[in-house]
C-alpha cells in the first residue's frame, strides 16, 4: 500500500513544480543571450575572434561542471533549499555583471567570460533539482516527471531566444542611464530580465518548496536532508550495489548527446552569417525564430515520449533518438556546388556572389574598382576570406539547415529525457545528489569541449570536417548503447523487488 496522505501528495507535487520552474529559469539564463553573444562580443571588444566565442560559450559549462558535484554533495546532507537559493543568487549577480561588461576601458571580453562562467556556476543547481525529483517520485512517476523537467528546460530554451528576439526591438543603442552607468539595449535587457526571474524564483523556493522523499513504490520516508515535513516515515531498503558499468556508460552517452547539441548551438549564428550573408542583427533574429520553433517541437516530443516509453521502454527510444540525431548532422554536410558569398575587407556591398571554383580568384582591377571610401561604416557580411575553406567549400543551403534543425530538434529531447530517466532508475533509492552532479558535470564538459573543439575545426577546416566528425562520434555512441543495452534497468528490477 502507498503510505501517503492527500496533503503530503499535494505538497510533494507543489515542490516538484518549483523544481520545474527552477529548471526553466536555468535554461532561460543560458539561451536568452546565446544568439546575441557573438554580435555583442564584436561590438564591445573588436579584438575577440570566433575562437574566443567558443570560450565564452564554454565558460557557462565550465562553471556548471565545477558547481554541479559540489551542489549535489551539499544536497545529500543538508536541506536542498540552501544550495538552491545560493546558486540562484549567484546567477542573478552574474547576469547583472553581464549587463555592465561595456563599462571597463579594456579587457571587456574577459569580463563577459567571467559573467557567463558565474551564470553557469549558479546553474549547477540542476544536479539538486534532478536528484530531488528522482527521490520525490515513485518508479511509475519517474519517466513522466523527468519528461516534464526536460520539457520545462525546453520551454526555457524556447522563450530565451523569444525574449531575445523581442528585445531586439530596443536596438543596439537603446537607452543609456548615466547615473547607473547602464546601457539598456538588445544585449543587456535580456540578462536583466533573467536576473528579475531569478529573484522571483528565490521567493518561491522560500514560500512553497518543501523536502519530500518516497521510495520506488511511492511510500513516504525521511532522508537526512529533510526539513521536518511529513510524519509518516518508512525505512528504505537500500541493500544492493549500483551497476557502475551502466552508470559510466550513461555518463558517456549523456556527454555525447550534450556535445553534439552544444556544437549545433554554438555554430548556428556564425554558420548562418557565413553561409547566408546575414548581418549580426539578422542572425540573432532569424536564429531566434528557428530555435524557438525547434523548442516548441521539443516540448511536443517530451509529451509524446511519456506515453510512448510505456509501450517500448526507455532504452529503445534512446536508440531511436541517437539515430535521428545522426541523420540530422549527416544532412548538414555541404553537398552542393554553389560557394558562399565571400566577405572581403573594404569591398562594395561587402560580399561577392560566387558559384564556381573557377571564380576563386577575383581580378586585381575588379578589387580596385570596388574600393570603398575610408569612412565607410557598413557592417561586412558573408564568409570571411580569412577562413580559407570559404574559397572552396560549397555552401549549406537554407533547406539543409532547416531540415537538420527539425531532425536535431526531434532527436535531442528524446535522448535527453531518456538518459536522465534511465540514470535515475539505475541509481535506485540511495541519495543521488553526487551522482546527478557527475551526470550534470559530464554534460557540462560536453558543452565545454563542443564549442571550443568545433569553433577551432569550423574556423580552420570548415563545416565538412566539423559535421563529419560529429557523425563519427554519434556512431560510436550507438555502438556503446548496444553493448550496455541489457544493463540499463531499474535498481529495484535488478534486485527483483519490482517487475520491469
Amino acid at each position: 500500500d502507498v503510505v501517503e496522505t492527500q496533503d503530503h501528495y499535494k505538497s510533494r507535487w507543489r515542490s516538484i513544480w518549483i523544481m520545474y520552474l527552477t529548471m526553466f529559469l536555468s535554461n532561460v539564463g543560458f539561451s536568452i543571450v546565446i544568439m546575441s553573444v557573438w554580435p555583442y562580443l564584436q561590438k564591445i571588444d573588436p579584438t575577440a575572434d570566433a575562437s574566443f566565442l567558443g570560450w565564452i560559450i564554454a565558460s557557462y559549462s565550465i562553471g556548471q561542471m565545477v558547481a554541479s558535484p559540489l551542489f549535489g554533495l551539499w544536497s545529500n546532507y543538508r536541506p536542498r533549499r540552501e544550495p538552491l537559493v545560493i546558486s540562484t543568487a549567484i546567477s542573478v549577480a552574474a547576469n547583472c555583471l553581464y549587463a555592465y561588461v561595456h563599462v571597463p576601458h579594456s579587457h571587456k571580453k574577459y569580463y563577459m567570460l567571467t559573467a557567463r562562467a558565474l551564470v553557469g556556476f549558479g546553474a549547477g543547481n540542476v544536479a539538486v533539482v534532478r536528484s530531488y525529483i528522482a527521490g520525490a517520485t515513485s518508479l511509475t512517476e519517474r519517466t513522466s516527471a523527468m519528461a516534464n523537467t526536460s520539457a520545462f528546460q525546453a520551454v526555457g530554451f524556447i522563450l530565451g531566444p523569444v525574449f531575445q528576439t523581442c528585445f531586439t526591438l530596443i536596438g543596439e543603442e537603446g537607452v543609456t542611464w548615466k547615473f547607473l552607468c547602464l546601457q539598456l539595449n538588445m544585449y543587456t535587457a535580456p540578462v536583466l530580465f533573467g536576473a528579475l526571474l531569478g529573484v522571483i524564483n528565490i521567493i518561491l523556493i522560500f514560500a512553497i518548496f518543501r523536502e519530500h522523499r518516497v521510495d520506488d513504490m511511492g511510500r513516504q520516508y525521511k532522508s537526512i536532508n529533510s526539513d521536518g515535513e511529513g510524519n509518516d516515515v518508512l525505512d528504505q531498503n537500500t541493500e544492493g550495489s549500483i551497476d557502475h558499468v551502466a552508470v559510466v556508460a550513461l555518463n558517456i552517452l549523456f556527454f555525447v548527446i550534450l556535445f553534439v547539441f552544444a556544437v549545433f548551438e554554438t555554430i548556428a549564428t556564425p554558420l548562418t552569417m557565413d553561409m547566408y550573408s546575414w548581418t549580426r542583427k539578422e542572425a540573432v533574429f532569424y536564429n531566434g525564430i528557428i530555435l524557438s520553433v525547434i523548442g516548441v517541437e521539443s516540448v511536443i516530443v517530451f509529451m509524446v515520449v511519456k506515453t510512448l516509453s510505456k509501450k517500448t521502454g526507455e532504452r529503445a527510444i534512446l536508440h531511436a533518438g541517437l539515430l535521428i540525431v545522426l541523420v540530422g548532422f549527416f544532412i548538414l554536410l555541404p553537398w552542393g556546388k554553389k560557394l558562399p558569398n565571400i566577405q572581403w575587407q573594404e569591398i562594395k556591398n561587402n560580399s561577392i556572389p560566387r558559384t564556381a571554383p573557377s571564380e576563386m580568384l577575383v581580378p586585381f582591377w575588379s578589387l580596385a574598382e570596388l574600393q570603398l571610401p575610408s569612412n565607410h561604416t557598413a557592417e561586412p557580411v558573408g564568409c570571411p576570406v580569412t577562413q580559407s575553406w570559404c574559397l572552396n567549400t560549397p555552401m549549406i543551403y537554407l533547406a539543409q539547415y532547416i531540415s537538420s534543425d527539425v531532425l536535431i530538434g526531434l532527436g535531442y529531447p528524446v535522448c535527453n529525457v531518456m538518459s536522465y530517466t534511465l540514470y535515475s532508475k539505475v541509481l535506485g533509492p540511495k541519495p543521488q545528489g553526487v551522482y546527478m552532479g557527475w551526470l550534470t558535470a559530464s554534460g557540462s564538459g560536453a558543452r565545454i569541449l563542443g564549442p571550443v573543439f568545433v569553433s577551432q575545426i569550423y574556423t580552420h577546416l570548415g563545416p565538412r570536417w566539423a559535421f563529419s566528425l560529429i557523425c563519427g562520434v554519434v556512431v560510436v555512441s550507438l555502438l556503446l548503447l548496444e553493448i550496455v543495452y541489457k544493463r540499463l534497468i531499474a535498481f529495484s528490477v535488478r534486485y527483483g523487488r519490482m517487475q520491469e
